[in-house]
This record gives structure tokens, C-alpha cells and sequence, in this order.
């Protein structure tokens, strides 16, 4: 399915409602400079950012560039991965398979379609099964379709598939996980070890399994999947009218109209509001990401003043009486002097912060740690509601990079973010550092991207299998980057590659690792302003050239 979705024509995939769903929130991932949606339900393509005023855009251009510096990296993306399944799930969905064995009405499963569809639908259904025999069998059905889309005998290819395959035996495949309890196949039951048979067996089995897989998703999963879904809809009265038109055409009995696709002749480019200046994306990003920084700094101030305020006023007041109180003094005062207690409850909150008897002072305000862990996930809680990510089915990258001090580039504040979704873009600036010929820039992009992992295992520790592929990762690192005779030698602080070394696999050694990113972060940030220039400069050949 990759290979075919890489030779097909740009203008046929866009016919397709679930392909633009998903290339749209690939499109908009932040490692990429020009960012552009299609709006399929009008044909138009929305730039950003918009091309200078002076120049007349070009479609068969920009379809070019798409086909051309785009879908390659899309094929090798999670996302692509995550496209393939959603379209095999709408397949059976909408079969008479489905409708005879699972009793199924087209109203139910216009509803189903309705619910799964997309990059969103794939990450509710992603959000109904975690921490189940559903997340392991999605995990393993989305590795494996990775595996074998990959040729072992390729050297460019072999070292993923290798990786690929020891994350495989490390979780779906060890004995006693999930995955192998339900997908094993006569081949695994009478095998010692069916991984050490001939590859062309080898991945034989695991196609089979990866067939059992998807059939159980299909025939268990998602009929539950969509039980809940009604009935959470029924909770959401934004849903109600969702449900409503799901209700008439059972009562009807109506097929579902047609999807109304667009043709390639009717799509078009909007006009440029622009000024006539040069063409940057970075700059474009600079001032999106210093929005955010500066909503960020207001909202923490605002959050700090107002939970100040309420720990103030929260204050009995008490002559040479500190606010901070161990938990045996609370005690002591709640249970031996309830009159006490009950004359301060009778005061106006006020009295606290003005009244000339208690202690007031800012030395005397003793924070809880409590406190200061309030004020950050209130802060973060705030920033990520006010923020539209078009990639839910993607991981969030972290925000320290947001918590830089100001001194620092504007480029850097944003790097750890667009490293993070560079992992899940196929790799396009690995890619432009090798073009470059740069064997250090790219070991430091593959480490950052490794301790990035690592992390995501440390910090997941309930998925299956996680401690041993910790262990795993976290001796790959040493081997492959730390240890004498690595790859290369990085061009980090050798205080920080020692306690990577010294700490990895513990979970220790997590402060390190964000240590190690933003060291990483700050060697790439030249290299990234060259990537976004060339990108850029590419991007213009093909809109004037077409």
C-alpha cells in the first residue's frame, strides 16, 4: 500500500476525503517551512506563509512540489501508517461482511464512518484502547506494516529494519505478551524459534499475524469502539445533532449519499494578501512562536498572581505565626482548638491579607512544593487548550523548549519541537543533513531522536513489554554514541556524555537527557536555518517555474 500511494497521481489521492484529512495534519507539522492546507470541500489550497503579492502562484507548480518534496517523506511517515489501517477499517466497515455479521444498519455504519475517519477518528479510536489488548494489536499491526514495507537486503533499509525488528521482539513478540497469546499461528506453535527461520518464512509470519491482528480489531474493537461513541455522543449535546440524522436514516433506511469529489480543474490557489516582500518561512515561524511565548509569559503571570491571591487569603492570622505548618501542628490546632478554628472561619477572607496581626510579609509565605507544581501544570493546562494541534494522532512535543530564557535565538526556542515532529515527517532534515554530507550533525540528530524514545518509554512505563525495551534502547545508546569506537565523536559537554553513560538504562538519568537535547538543539539550529532556506528556495522554483 506505501509503494502504491507514493506512484499514484497527486491530483487522484486529493480525491480522496481521508488521504487530505491526513496529509493536511502531515503537511502542518512544524519541521516543514511552507505549510499548506487543501480545503477539499471547495478545492482550495490555503498557503502559509502566503507567496509575496508580486507573484502569481501556480497550481500544477505547487501539485509538483506536493507529488515531488511531500508525499515521499508522507509514505515514510507514522501518519501514513495510521492512513493505511484507517482505510482497512472503513473497508470493512462499510462491506456487507461487516452489516451480516456484526447486524450492522447503514445508518450504523455511516455513524461508524463518521466516527473513525481521519487523523481524529484514528486518534479517538487510538484513545478507546489504551493500556488493552486493542493498543497492543494496533501498535503491533502499525510496526509490522512497517517491517514489511522495508527490503532487508537494502543497505539503506537494513539498519530500520533491524531496529524495527528487535522493538518487535522486545514487546509484541516475547513470550507471554498479548499479541502472541492472540495471533499465534501454527508456523509460531511449532517453531522453537520462528525468527530464526529463512526471512522469506519469517515475514510469511508475521503477515499472517498481522492479518489475525486486524481481524480482531475489526470483528472485537471496533464494534465496542463504536458503542462507546454513541454513547458518549449522547453525553455531548454538541453531538445531539449528529445523532439526531443518525436516527432518522434508521428509521429510513437510507443509503448514504455519495461523497462529492473534486475535481483537479476546479482546484485553485488563494490569492495572496501579503506584502510584496522576500519570501521567509522561518521569519513567518519566528512570529507565530513569539506569540506563543508571549501568551504563555502573560497566562503564568496572571495564574501566579491569582493563586498567590487565594494562598493570601487562605492565611490565619496569628502574631510571629509562619503560614507553613507541619502536618502534626495542623493536626494539633484543628483537634484542640476547634473554637480557634471556628473564630478565624468567621472572618472575611480580607482580614487575612490587611489585618495588622498577622504576619504578612513575603519572607514569612513558605510555597509548597505543591505549590510550584500547581502553578506549572495549570500554565501548561492553559497553553495546550489554547492551542490547535492538527496532529492528534502524533505524540506532543515537550515545552521545555518554551521555558528558554529570553536571551536565547528565536529559532532554538522552537527546535525541540521541530525535532520532535521531524521524527514523525519521515525524517526530511536527516535527510537534508546527509545531502550535506554533515556524518556529526546526523549522529546528534539520531541521538536526539533516540533519548527522545527512551524517554517515551521511561515516562510509559504500564505499556507492554517497557522495561525491557528501556533496557534495550538504553544500551543501543551507550553502544552506538557513548561507549569508545562509537559512530562518531559528539560535540557535547563531557560532563553530560558521562552521566549519559554512567546512568543509561536507569531512569535516572532523565534530567541529563533533557541536558543532552538542549545541547544537541543548540549544534543543529544553524543547520535547521539552512534546511528552511533551501526549502523555501525550493519551494519557489516550482511555484514560478509552473
Amino acid at each position: 500500500p506505501l509503494a502504491t500511494i507514493a506512484s499514484t497521481n497527486m491530483g487522484v489521492l486529493l480525491q480522496d476525503d481521508v488521504f487530505v484529512d491526513f496529509f493536511n495534519t502531515f503537511l502542518n507539522l512544524p519541521i516543514f517551512g511552507q505549510t499548506p492546507i487543501y480545503i477539499s470541500s471547495t478545492g482550495q489550497w490555503d498557503l502559509w506563509p502566503e507567496l509575496p503579492s508580486h507573484l502569481d502562484p501556480s497550481l500544477p507548480g505547487l501539485l509538483a512540489w506536493l507529488e515531488k518534496h511531500r508525499l515521499p517523506h508522507f509514505c515514510r511517515s507514522s501518519l501514513c501508517l495510521h492512513f493505511v489501517l484507517c482505510q482497512k477499517l472503513l473497508s470493512f466497515v462499510r462491506s456487507e461482511e461487516a452489516a451480516k455479521l456484526l447486524n450492522w444498519q447503514r445508518a450504523d455504519q455511516w455513524l461508524l464512518e463518521k466516527c473513525i475517519s481521519g487523523s481524529r477518528g484514528m486518534w479517538r479510536f487510538r484513545a478507546f484502547v489504551p493500556g488493552l489488548a486493542g493498543e497492543e494489536l494496533t501498535k503491533f499491526w502499525l510496526t509490522t506494516e512497517r517491517i514489511l514495507g522495508l527490503d532487508k537486503s537494502d543497505a539503506t533499509q537494513r539498519k530500520l529494519y533491524l531496529s524495527l525488528l528487535h522493538v518487535l521482539k522486545a514487546t509484541h513478540l516475547r513470550e507471554g505478551s498479548r499479541v502472541l497469546a492472540l495471533c499465534r499461528t501454527p508456523i509460531v506453535q511449532e517453531s522453537t524459534d520462528w525468527r530464526m527461520q529463512p526471512t522469506s518464512t519469517g515475514r510469511e509470519t508475521l503477515s499472517k499475524m498481522q492479518a489475525l491482528a486486524l481481524l480482531k480489531i475489526q470483528n472485537y474493537w471496533l464494534p465496542n469502539f463504536f458503542i462507546h461513541c454513541k454513547l458518549s455522543m449522547e453525553k455531548e449535546e454538541s453531538c445531539w445533532p449528529l445523532l439526531q440524522e443518525y436516527r432518522e436514516r434508521l428509521q429510513a433506511d437510507s443509503q448514504q449519499p455519495p461523497g462529492s469529489f473534486n475535481e483537479l480543474f476546479i482546484m485553485h490557489i488563494k490569492k495572496s494578501q501579503a506584502s510584496s516582500g522576500p519570501y521567509c518561512s522561518k521569519k513567518a515561524k519566528e512570529e507565530i512562536w513569539t506569540l506563543i511565548k508571549e501568551e504563555r509569559g502573560t497566562q503564568e503571570m496572571f495564574l501566579s498572581r491569582e493563586i498567590s491571591f487565594k494562598e493570601q487569603s487562605q492565611r490565619k492570622p496569628g502574631p510571629g505565626r509562619s503560614t507553613c505548618r507541619s502536618d502534626m501542628e495542623k493536626s494539633y490546632v484543628e483537634e484542640g482548638t476547634p473554637g480557634l478554628i471556628s473564630q478565624q472561619s468567621d472572618r472575611p477572607s480580607y482580614t487575612a491579607i490587611g489585618d495588622n496581626g498577622g504576619d504578612t510579609s513575603p519572607k514569612s509565605f513558605c510555597p509548597t512544593i505543591e505549590h510550584f507544581l500547581q502553578l506549572e501544570e495549570l500554565g501548561e493546562e492553559q497553553l495546550l487548550s489554547n492551542m490547535c494541534f492538527s496532529t492528534p494522532v502524533v505524540r506532543r512535543p515537550s515545552l521545555l523548549a518554551l521555558k528558554r530564557s529570553g536571551k536565547a535565538s528565536s529559532s532554538l526556542s522552537f527546535l525541540a519541537w521541530t525535532l520532535s515532529a521531524e521524527a514523525c515527517a519521515g525524517q526530511p532534515f536527516r535527510e537534508f543533513l546527509k545531502r550535506r554530507e554533515r556524518p556529526v550533525e546526523v549522529c546528534l540528530l539520531d541521538l536526539w531522536h533516540d533519548l527522545e524514545d527512551f524517554l517515551c518509554v521511561v515516562l510509559g512505563c504500564s505499556n507492554e513489554g517497557s522495561f525491557l525495551l528501556r533496557h534495550l534502547i538504553g544500551v543501543r545508546i551507550r553502544k552506538t554514541y557513548l561507549e569508545k569506537g562509537s559512530i562518531q565523536p559528539l560535540p557535547l559537554e563531557m560532563r553530560t556524555l558521562r552521566n549519559l553513560q554512567d546512568r543509561l538504562p536507569s531512569g535516572e538519568v532523565t534530567p541529563w537527557i533533557f541536558k543532552a537535547q538542549e545541547e544537541i538543539c543548540k549544534v543543529l539550529e544553524f543547520f535547521y536555518d539552512e534546511f528552511l532556506a533551501e526549502d523555501d528556495a525550493t519551494f519557489l522554483q516550482f511555484m514560478v517555474k509552473g
